[in-house]
């Protein structure tokens, strides 16, 4: 009777510890599968940088963290107009804004760094932000379609509606979708 009723609390006892351990596990899997899915739809790299960059510039930092979504998914590479970086910054901008900014020594090469490629996008958001007095829309559309465009497109006063490039008001509406998105998933990281 004693062999059986302490078989009985054995089993017992390690079904408890088997049932805690498969939920410990579970928990565990499923917190580092929403870790995953949340690293492939909304990633985030580089935060220093670009809470640096927000602070310095005057840029919201979700919206420097949407347009890289935007441009490259936070992966570093080169488009077939030769884009760069993060940003996709070209090398003809990247040497206006080191002439405009009082750089010397800018290199193809350097838009490779992120430290700098998104030093570089910020700078140039912000610049475009002034142009459009602070038109988020027009701003972006100009980052994408380039300011040309923009200026005949209205300017200022573009909406997201009046832009005729399918693909740049795509680009637009995604930035700003993801801008809120940022700023409600990594508020801490990019330091809101």
């Amino acid at each position: 009777m004693k062999k059986r009723a302490r078989r009985r609390r054995l089993l017992v006892g390690g079904a408890a510890i088997a049932a805690g351990l498969a939920v410990g596990v579970a928990l565990g899997l499923f917190g580092r599968f929403g870790d995953v899915i949340q690293e492939l739809t909304l990633p985030l790299r580089h935060e220093d940088i670009i809470r640096q960059q927000a602070k310095e510039k005057d840029v919201d930092a979700a919206l420097i963290a949407a347009v890289i979504y935007a441009e490259s998914k936070f992966d570093d590479r080169t488009s077939s107009a030769g884009a760069r970086g993060l940003m996709q910054i070209t090398p003809q901008a990247a040497k206006d804004i080191e002439r405009h900014s009082g750089g010397t020594s800018f290199e193809l090469g350097d838009l490779a760094d992120p430290e700098i490629n998104i030093r570089y996008g910020t700078y140039l958001l912000r610049e475009l932000l002034d142009r459009y007095e602070g038109d988020e829309v027009a701003a972006l559309a100009a980052y994408n379609a380039g300011p040309g465009n923009v200026d005949r497109w209205g300017g200022s006063d573009l909406t997201v509606g009046a832009i005729p490039f399918p693909e740049t008001r795509a680009y637009v509406e995604s930035v700003l979708e993801k801008r809120r998105a940022y700023r409600g998933k990594y508020a801490k990281e990019l330091g809101y």
